[in-house]
C-alpha cells in the first residue's frame, strides 16, 4: 500500500442548517474521549488485577476562529441561547476542511450543536492585526464522513 501524504488545511468552511455559514482560519477540539473506569478483579491464578474499561463518552467542544466581519450570524445564533431558546438554537451542521486549492479534503457532520461561548475581538488600535472572533460549539456527537 502506498503511503499517503497528510492533509494540509488552508481554511475551514462551516454550515449549520444554512443559518450560520462562514470560513474559519482555525478549528480546534475535533475529537472525543471516554472516561476510564478501573475495577479490581482476580486473574486466572487468583492474583490481583486492575482492569480498565471505557466509561462514559464525552464529545469535545469545537472552537472556531475567524477574522471579524460585518456578518452577525454567530451573534444571532448565540443570542438564542442567551434568551433560553435552546431548542431553537440546536442545529445540525458540517465543518469542511479545504486545501490551498480550495478543494474539500475532509468533512465532519455534527448533531444538535449550539454555541456555548462567543468571544469578540480584543481591541488594540496600536497593532496592525486582524480582529479575531471565537465561537465555541457544544454538540451531541459527530462523525467524520470524508
Amino acid at each position: 500500500m502506498a503511503e499517503k501524504d497528510p492533509l494540509v488545511s488552508s481554511w475551514f468552511g462551516v454550515e449549520f442548517q444554512g443559518q450560520v455559514v462562514g470560513a474559519f482560519r482555525e478549528c480546534t477540539g475535533l475529537g472525543s474521549e471516554n472516561e476510564v473506569v478501573e475495577y479490581k478483579a482476580s486473574g486466572p491464578r487468583g492474583e490481583f488485577v486492575i482492569k480498565k474499561v471505557p466509561g462514559r463518552l464525552k464529545w469535545n467542544n469545537i472552537t472556531l476562529k475567524r477574522g471579524i466581519t460585518d456578518s452577525m450570524d454567530m451573534w444571532q445564533w448565540r443570542k438564542l441561547v442567551e434568551q433560553g431558546k435552546i431548542d431553537e438554537a440546536r442545529k445540525n451542521g458540517t465543518i469542511t476542511m479545504y486545501n490551498q486549492q480550495g478543494e474539500p479534503v475532509a468533512r465532519w457532520n455534527f448533531i444538535n450543536a449550539w454555541p456555548s461561548k462567543l468571544t469578540g475581538p480584543s481591541a488594540n488600535a496600536n497593532n496592525n492585526e486582524v480582529a479575531i472572533e471565537e465561537l465555541e460549539i457544544t454538540h451531541e456527537g459527530y462523525e467524520r464522513v470524508s
